[in-house]
């Protein structure tokens, strides 16, 4: 697998980790606290008195599943750019694994029921909240995804949104962090881990579109809270163990794990050496970032990301053209983008208990996606488009720095708001087609020429920290 494969597979993990983050509850420092005085440990965190907005039952249960609907609904307009990415870097990636891994976590869990090992409840209730979390997950998925009729983008069939797979998966594994997340993090980060597999799978197989994934997740989150929410109604309590089991503390130190989405504005026009009348426009970035910190103020970093730039269609007037159909000539260029990893120095700056500031430097190197040019003529008919072109920016140093202001929900979780500066300065390199070549008698079918790659990002992370 190369590395938008990897890549991608991690991002997608970062988010489901940062969710189950966010269902954790803050630590008492320097000692082991029961799980029920757990429950309450949030409270000293900010505003004592009146239990916080991030903190009731209501938001606790939809405040997850809210985020990855949105990010769905953001990303739907994009869903097609974002298969045209996995397109160009796993044309012809097929693995069936992710029929299985979506059972794993639920597997696990029971596993580990049987084995003696305590969880929040005992085996019966756990089963009972499992049926009730699976039946939710079945009625959700099925009845929007036969009303929805999205086509896949394989073009299979209409039952494309939302995903099955990754609603099970997140299914499953938010069932396994409800049953031992309160014993120790790993359990709900190995469950999400499985479910982010599971999701970017169904990507990576051209089963789904992204938006498809996300909401998937989110249904799978929603179904699991409410199957626990109404079981826990009929047994009257939160749980049969809650009161034997221990919590492990957390660090004062502002450690974290991010996934990030923002908007990338160039500085100036990446498209200029084409030479037909196109331009870059508003580009998006989107990946991970993490820092372990030292002490509370400093601590070293990195990011790994992709940023991809849409380049406008053209249209040149040919007069000597031979057929009039053939004058107008409509170049279409593939999004300039780059996968990026970099790291660097980090430093925290914490105006309250909820609100901190964190500045990077960051250096590092810039990895280029081939793309094409092709060009339509009225000639050619609707929809025909004949390659003339490639390019591929070369891969290079990148260096950058930013900022990013984050209001942190409770101990474990935080929405942040980031901007960051990145420069490149890479070599473009164009290849001709030959028949293009022939026309324009002394010119190369291979050219080079520099652009600067430097652009500005807002965006928002969700923040995890650890």
């Amino acid at each position: 697998m190369n590395l938008f494969g990897k890549r991608a597979i991690v991002f997608i993990y970062c988010f489901c980790a940062v969710a189950a983050r966010g269902q954790q509850v803050m630590l008492l420092p320097d000692q082991l606290v029961t799980t029920e005085t757990a429950f309450r440990a949030d409270s000293a965190f900010g505003a004592r008195g009146r239990k916080p907005f991030f903190e009731k039952q209501g938001v606790e249960i939809g405040f997850a599943p809210a985020l990855f609907l949105a990010a769905s609904a953001v990303t739907w307009g994009e869903k097609k750019s974002i298969r045209e990415v996995r397109n160009r870097y796993l044309p012809g990636f097929k693995h069936t694994f992710d029929n299985y891994a979506q059972y794993l976590p639920a597997a696990t869990t029971f596993g580990l029921k049987f084995a003696g090992v305590k969880g929040r409840n005992k085996l019966l209730r756990s089963a009972f909240s499992y049926g009730a979390s699976i039946a939710i997950m079945g009625v959700l998925v099925n009845g929007i995804k036969y009303t929805a009729k999205v086509e896949r983008p394989d073009g299979t069939s209409r039952n494309s949104f939302p995903s099955g797979h990754t609603a099970m998966a997140f299914t499953n594994a938010t069932f396994m962090h409800k049953e031992y997340g309160l014993v120790n993090p790993s359990y709900s980060i190995a469950g999400y881990g499985t479910a982010t597999f599971t999701g970017i799978a169904r990507g990576l197989n051209n089963r789904h579109w992204f938006p498809d994934i996300l909401a998937g997740a989110g249904i799978g989150i929603l179904s699991t809270q409410l199957g626990y929410f109404f079981i826990d109604r009929i047994y009257k309590n939160k749980g049969d163990n809650l009161n034997s089991l221990s919590y492990k503390p957390a660090s004062p130190n502002p450690s974290f794990l991010a996934i990030k989405w923002g908007y990338a504005n160039a500085m100036h026009n990446l498209a200029k050496n084409l030479e037909i009348n196109a331009s870059s426009k508003l580009g998006f970035e989107a990946g991970l970032e993490g820092a372990y910190f030292f002490n509370r103020n400093w601590g070293i970093g990195g990011d790994l990301s992709f940023t991809s730039f849409p380049i406008t269609a053209s249209e040149i007037y040919a007069p000597n053209a031979e057929d009039p159909a053939n004058r107008n000539v409509k170049f279409l260029t593939q999004a300039i983008g780059a996968a990026n990893i970099a790291a660097g120095p980090y430093y925290a700056l914490h105006f309250t208990d909820r609100w901190q500031l964190m500045l990077k430097a960051h250096c590092g190197y810039s990895i280029g996606s081939r793309g094409t040019i092709s060009i339509k003529t009225a000639a050619a008919g609707s929809g025909a488009e004949q390659e003339i072109a490639a390019y591929k920016p070369s891969n290079t140093f990148r260096v950058g720095s930013g900022g990013a202001l984050t209001y942190k929900l409770n101990s474990r979780l935080g929405v942040t708001g980031y901007a960051d500066y990145q420069y490149t300065n890479p070599v473009f390199k164009y290849a001709f087609d030959e028949h293009i070549v022939e026309l324009e008698p002394g010119f190369s079918n291979r050219v080079r020429m520099r652009n600067h790659m430097d652009y500005v990002v807002l965006g928002v992370r969700l923040t995890a920290y650890f």
